[in-house]
């Protein structure tokens, strides 16, 4: 483990100071739509826009790499990242706005690519998992701490947009002045989303859910804290602390996972969530501390789900199809986090900020329903069969999916063509989960 990390400290460097920009920026472009006067459901509309360009570069990326190569679309993306942040101080219009985080979405999901196959290629069967970990604590962090940047001037200001392009520019320097050879890259054969539902309905379902969910929250959690009346300092807790619960409770949540039926622990960490979000509605009237503890504890309940969902659909498929499932369960969050923004402003634009927190509410609480619904459909994968759950990034690319998909060690036979049957019609079959 200690040997996978130090010969990737260079990229796991670049990656840390690639995120505590786009934390930063993230959060700021909310923040300052606001301030600009945008109203909220064109503010919803920016925010998805970065996860309408991160599923586009998602898809398009590899093409681009195989006649590139990783080095000069690493170096290209993120100087064209560099060069937006700049013009978003520059020329203050929503519409060019809008096609400014499209593409830079786009530029940020082939960057985690070309990172994420550098990553997998350092990796070996025994270290991926771990170093899988140490990347996603890295990701999240970087995303933590840039929330506290909005600190260091005022966001209706040009300053923390130098500050964006100087960080993203910065981490360039780590990967290109390293020696490591670029990783070796082949795309992989795709499952298509529809066969890869009926494999595991509450699998792709729920990643689509956690989609809605973490682009709601990372989208328009910064709006709302604004549209409170949080100061400063408070916004960029907030949104830190929502953060920072995903990596405390990934691991515990994880571990409960492996020894329990998957679908159960799904069922109660998805109501919890849903739990914390109407939780957060009255702690938002009683005082900022109660409120900052419901976002840390909703935080640690909802992004994980994203792992467990994961790995409940890689106990519904065969080894060799667990790869060739990584683009199509990206497909599946991608268009949740691109609607989730937009989605989660209008249910604020009618019910004012609080919105936000039913909205997600909401769709924990329709998961949860699912998740009961599936258990009577199919029996649970016997625990000696269940694969393990890693943990993944909030942004995760194809690469990283396919990572985890091959550290996980899943073991069930694929169950795409087998019609749902009442669990009283398959006494004695082969057990299957939903």
């Amino acid at each position: 483990m200690y040997t996978a990390v130090k010969a990737s400290w260079a990229l796991l460097l670049s990656m840390a100071l690639l995120m505590l920009g786009n934390g930063l920026q993230g959060s700021l472009i909310g923040l300052r739509a606001t301030l600009e006067g945008f109203s909220t459901q064109w503010a919803g509309f920016l925010m998805s826009g970065y996860f309408v360009g991160f599923l586009l570069g998602s898809t398009l990326t590899p093409k681009i790499v195989s006649q590139v190569g990783h080095i000069r679309v690493f170096a290209a993306l993120a100087s064209l990242a560099s060069t937006l942040a700049l013009i978003h101080s520059v020329f203050i219009d929503p519409t060019l706005w809008f096609a400014m985080r499209v593409v830079t979405g786009f530029c940020m999901a082939g960057i985690y690519i070309v990172a994420e196959s550098w990553l997998n290629d350092l990796a070996t069967n025994q270290t991926r998992g771990q170093l899988l970990s140490v990347y996603m604590v890295i990701m999240i962090g970087g995303m933590a701490a840039g929330q506290l940047l909005l600190n260091l001037a005022d966001p209706g200001g040009f300053q923390l947009f130098i500050l964006i392009s100087v960080l993203l520019s910065l981490a360039l320097l780590p990967v290109l002045l390293s020696v490591a050879p670029a990783p070796s890259f082949a795309a992989s054969d795709a499952m298509g989303l529809r066969q890869l539902y009926r494999s595991s309905p509450l699998g792709v379902s729920g990643c689509m859910v956690v989609g809605l969910s973490n682009g709601a929250v990372v989208g328009m959690g910064v709006i709302y804290a604004e549209l409170i009346g949080f100061p400063l300092a408070d916004i960029s807790l907030f949104m830190g602390l929502v953060l920072l619960g995903s990596v405390v409770l990934q691991w515990p949540i994880g571990q409960l996972s492996d020894r329990l039926d998957r679908r159960w622990v799904i069922l109660v960490v998805t109501a919890l969530a849903a739990l914390m979000a109407l939780l957060a509605i009255p702690a938002s009237h009683l005082s900022t501390s109660s409120l900052l503890v419901v976002a840390f504890l909703f935080g640690g309940l909802s992004f994980p789900m994203y792992s467990l969902c994961v790995a409940h659909t890689n106990d519904n498929l065969e080894p060799r199809q667990m790869v060739a499932a990584s683009s199509s369960l990206v497909l599946a969050v991608g268009i949740g986090a691109a609607l989730g923004p937009a989605v989660a402003a209008a249910v604020m634009e009618l019910q004012g900020p609080n919105g936000l927190f039913a909205f997600l509410a909401l769709v924990h609480g329709v998961l949860g329903v699912f998740a009961l619904y599936r258990m009577t459909r199919r029996r649970a994968v016997p625990l000696a069969d269940q694969g393990l759950c890693v943990a993944i990034p909030p942004a995760a690319s194809p690469v990283a999916m396919a990572m985890v998909q091959e550290a996980s060690g899943g073991h069930v036979d694929a169950l795409g063509e087998r019609p749902d049957e009442p669990i009283s019609a398959v006494a004695g079959a082969e057990d299957g989960q939903g």
